[in-house]
């Protein structure tokens, strides 16, 4: 294990994550809060000084390259010392007395999780809710992506990096150098954030809202500035601006970048963007006709607060803008089916992404086949391409550790005492970053009345989903730690 590059790359992740954080502290020292400044500035020195000191300790030392198990090494360790950095201005500041509730709300925010321990977010300081939901934008395409691109000005390349942190079973090259790809997916991230923004402020939501909620949409997250979430502003304007984005954000972004640069081709032709616009048309329509005439009385009502949830539930977003426990119960199965769905990959979405079950149905319709003509040969194609076999045995692999993982971390939180409804949607929603589950964890509640192992446990459920698994449980192997 080369623990120098680990401690280099991490203490540059930890010097970006304080200038980020000079951001919220602006915000704070202009509107005099200044318990809320004083965290920040204390929180950005000790950062600042401890990740200097770090590099300086091992500068003109030599580095090896990195290596594909640094890499997970770096960016599970990373994302713990982000969440745990983001949470130091909520608990010195006293706005989260807890360090356990403020280091929940800050992985939820860094893994765009969405689910939340303040029980009345509108009394945090403006500053505090600024950085609350700029951990999601930040988190969102992901702040290792973001390194990335500056590695290579270091010496250090970081395709092992992108590899392990990058959501979804592979990783699409834009261009032939990893870094430049990092570059242009972030220049897309930041024009839809500009777009977004600008939409929402002409709905009449002033900056700070229109920006808050933006990083809310676009990463997926769903941490809103208001107790009753997006249903706080009543305008199906602006439920429509974020319904819109949150569809964009659950599809991948290489196929954003190809939109932009005139390749229509590849577009038409993806199979994972198919099923998930139909999924989202099937279970908009589902939805839609559950609520007509039992809670809305018509018909554009009933599809805008469907399409809106449907779009949040099932890219892993979390926004309310209606209490859907409230739902007839065909609606809310519906909604609870696209928990374990998700967006595409290489999205910001979480969940368990579309692609992996396009390849599971094909192969599951390809077994009925060979039980139908035993001495037939049947191929497995994507996008015009075959799949090799030992794809569908990862996406295989990667379906039980899912399951295994969200029925361990379920037991736990169940042994506590906790119904199985809220104990099963809670894992399922902090697993599939999703936010809001069902039971004591409903789009109305909030997941502050756990025991503080519980909520440990969450937040281990949530960086294992966050950085699809393999990345976290492989640290776990006692091969990964053998030279």
């Amino acid at each position: 294990m080369n623990l120098l590059i680990i401690i280099k790359i991490i203490s540059l992740l930890c010097i970006i994550l304080a200038v980020f954080m000079a951001a919220p502290a602006g915000i704070a020292l202009y509107l005099s809060e200044a318990l809320a400044f004083r965290a920040f500035a204390i929180t950005i020195s000790i950062v600042i000084v401890l990740s200097v000191i770090a590099l300086i300790f091992i500068r003109g030392r030599r580095i090896k390259l990195l290596s594909t198990r640094d890499g997970f090494l770096i960016v599970t360790l990373s994302w713990i010392a982000m969440a745990a950095i983001g949470a130091m201005p909520f608990y010195i500041s006293g706005g989260i007395p807890s360090f356990t509730d403020a280091f929940f709300e800050t992985m939820s925010g860094f893994t765009t999780t969405g689910a939340s321990i303040l029980a009345d977010i509108e009394s945090l300081p403006r500053s505090l809710l600024f950085w609350r939901s700029l951990t999601h934008w930040l988190g969102g395409m992901g702040i290792v992506v973001l390194a990335v691109a500056i590695l290579p000005l270091m010496g250090i390349g970081g395709l092992q990096l992108i590899q392990a942190e990058a959501p979804g079973p592979t990783v699409d090259r834009l261009t032939p150098r990893i870094a430049d790809t990092a570059k242009r997916l972030w220049f897309i991230y930041i024009g839809f954030t500009i777009a977004e923004t600008l939409l929402l402020m002409l709905g009449g939501m002033d900056l700070f809202d229109a920006t808050t909620h933006t990083f809310g949409s676009i990463a997926t997250g769903g941490f809103s500035t208001k107790n009753a979430g997006v249903g706080y502003f009543h305008s199906a304007y602006i439920e429509g601006v974020i319904t819109l984005f949150m569809m964009l954000a659950g599809i991948n972004f290489t196929l954003h970048y190809r939109l932009f640069t005139g390749r229509l081709k590849p577009i038409f032709r993806d199979s994972e963007l198919k099923a998930y616009l139909l999924i989202l048309a099937a279970a908009t329509a589902l939805v839609a006709f559950s609520l007509y005439g039992n809670i809305y009385p018509t018909v554009g009502k009933s599809l805008r607060y469907a399409s809106f949830q449907v779009a949040s539930i099932m890219t892993a977003t979390g926004f309310a803008s209606a209490d859907y426990e409230q739902w007839p119960l065909m609606g809310q199965i519906v909604l609870f089916i696209l928990m374990f769905v998700g967006g595409c990959t290489g999205s910001t979405s979480g969940g368990v992404k579309v692609m992996r079950l396009v390849v599971l149905f094909k192969q599951a319709v390809n077994e009925m086949k060979i039980l139908v003509h035993p001495r037939g040969v049947f191929t497995l194609k994507l996008n015009g391409s075959m799949v090799r076999k030992n794809i569908v045995y990862a996406i295989s692999a990667f379906f039980f550790l899912y399951a295994a993982v969200l029925l361990a971390v379920t037991t736990i939180v169940a042994s506590a005492g906790h119904d199985i409804t809220t104990s099963f949607t809670a894992v399922l929603a902090t697993q599939g970053g999703i936010g809001p589950g069902f039971g004591r964890v409903g789009p109305m509640d909030n997941y502050s009345f756990f025991e503080s192992h519980v909520k440990w446990a969450l937040c281990f459920a949530m960086l294992a989903g966050r950085l699809e698994l393999y990345t976290v449980l492989v640290l776990f192997t006692p091969g990964f730690w053998r030279k």
